[in-house]
């Protein structure tokens, strides 16, 4: 049955929890709001791959893009989609097939914007980022995202939600030698060697940082432990795997050297990383996007895809009505009440 983008927004928002689209199989999603999108004769409606963009050229002097992901993680016996009072129960309910339900109806309705506007649709948010719909996109054809602001309507509890931490992960190894557990005076044991690793992550004092009068917290922390070769041999090696979580005014480079600054005198090596998003709340559109919604903007804790559009230079913020502490939880729901208030919000910003 095809989407009904002039349905209440809940009622839409149940409808597209109701088609499965787990990473990866966003096909029959993405085809039927390609379908909605293009009986709606003011869009400019492009598909590629699994990714759905759609564009109003109407030549106003600013552009603003909102983005959503169409993906969710592996259903949980949370399908079909129910209502119970003001709370939508369901696989995708708060991250975030109610803020891609508000970007629709913004789409099919808002004809005549204040702003031209640009919709993205995306794929595979869930999973590694090379697979990232909207990532492949910022590298092959950037200018389809340019714009004077990015809303990603990621949950944010209906608050702005202001740029992004960034995050890397880091080994560091402790090395040993070998022996028989028997005999150990004759080995060096690699994991005990650790402790002093575990010691310093105990005291660490995270940093706060306040821009744009977004106030970041800084976390480091070890996420895993490796080592042992069997039960009667001292270990010559062990890892501990630490997630850094940084503020956006260090780049990836500065996050590194501060984590290898943190171990020094051990082997650190870095296995991954993601810069965080400034606020950019002094830009021109962010400021006055600010002043509709007449929310305090707070710090995102996390990594989004607001990153994406920093690096491109576009001030982006989160804001959607999901719950972020819900996601990807069996019981994910969403209060009503907030999907329609964040379809409020936009409409007056957008329309006005």
């Amino acid at each position: 049955m095809p989407l009904d983008l002039d349905a209440d927004v809940v009622t839409l928002t149940a409808a597209l929890v109701d088609i499965p689209s787990v990473s990866g199989a966003e096909k029959p999603l993405a085809d039927d709001v390609e379908a909605a999108l293009r009986l709606r004769d003011h869009l400019d409606v492009e598909r590629i791959g699994n990714v759905v963009l759609a564009r109003t050229n109407l030549g106003r002097p600013r552009r603003v893009v909102l983005a959503g992901h169409l993906d969710t993680v592996p259903i949980a016996d949370n399908l079909p989609s129910r209502r119970e009072g003001d709370f939508l129960y369901g696989c995708g309910t708060t991250d975030m097939k109610s803020g891609v339900a508000v970007m629709l109806r913004i789409a099919a309705h808002v004809v005549e914007p204040a702003h031209d506007l640009t919709f993205v649709f995306y794929d595979c948010e869930e999973i590694e980022a090379e697979r990232n719909g909207l990532g492949q996109l910022a590298g092959s054809s950037p200018q389809a995202l340019q714009g004077d602001l990015a809303i990603l309507l990621e949950g944010s509890n209906g608050g702005i939600e202001a740029g992004c931490q960034g995050t890397l992960r880091a080994e560091v190894r402790t090395e040993g030698v070998r022996a028989h557990s028997a005999r150990s005076w004759l080995g060096v044991n690699a994991i005990h060697r650790a402790g002093e690793v575990l010691r310093r992550l105990e005291s660490y004092a995270a940093r706060e940082v306040d821009i744009d009068g977004c106030v970041y917290r800084e976390g480091l922390n070890a996420v895993r432990i490796a080592g042992g070769v069997a039960g009667n041999v001292l270990p010559d090696s062990c890892v501990v795997t630490v997630n850094f979580r940084f503020a956006p005014d260090r780049s990836v480079d500065a996050a590194f050297e501060h984590v290898q600054s943190v171990f020094d005198g051990y082997s650190v090596s870095l296995v991954d990383a993601a810069p965080g998003a400034l606020p950019g709340l002094s830009a021109p559109a962010a400021a006055e996007f600010v002043r509709a919604v007449g929310a305090v903007p707070v710090a995102k804790y996390g990594w989004t895809d607001v990153a994406r559009f920093a690096e491109l230079g576009i001030p982006a913020v989160n804001f959607g009505p999901g719950d972020p502490n819900l996601a990807h939880r069996r019981e994910e729901n969403v209060n009503v009440t907030t999907i329609r208030e964040c379809e409020r919000a936009l409409l007056a910003y957008l329309s006005s």
